[in-house]
């Protein structure tokens, strides 16, 4: 299980540094876009939701995993609201 945390790991932070350099610039014309990175070649799959971007990504690559971004956000999705902990 440690070597599938520390996998995901790396693709996240590679991911995010092939981004950095090479697709940060989409922030102005496709902001709110997914974007799927495939990180051994680089190469980005833009689509409107990560289903789009994925397939799009998985018609190339079929074998490979990707790293998601929402372009121009911290994040893909976020959690709306809340859930009452009682103790």
């Amino acid at each position: 299980m440690r070597t599938a945390t520390v996998k995901i790991q790396k693709l996240a932070s590679q991911g995010e540094k092939i981004y950095r350099l090479h697709f940060k610039r989409l922030e102005k014309s496709s902001r709110g876009k997914i974007i799927a990175i495939d990180v051994e070649s680089g190469e980005g799959f833009i689509g409107s939701s990560t289903i789009e971007a994925g397939l799009r990504a998985k018609k190339k690559f079929p074998k490979r995993l990707f790293f998601f971004k929402r372009i121009g956000y911290p994040s893909v999705h976020s959690l709306k609201g809340f859930v009452p902990i009682s103790k």
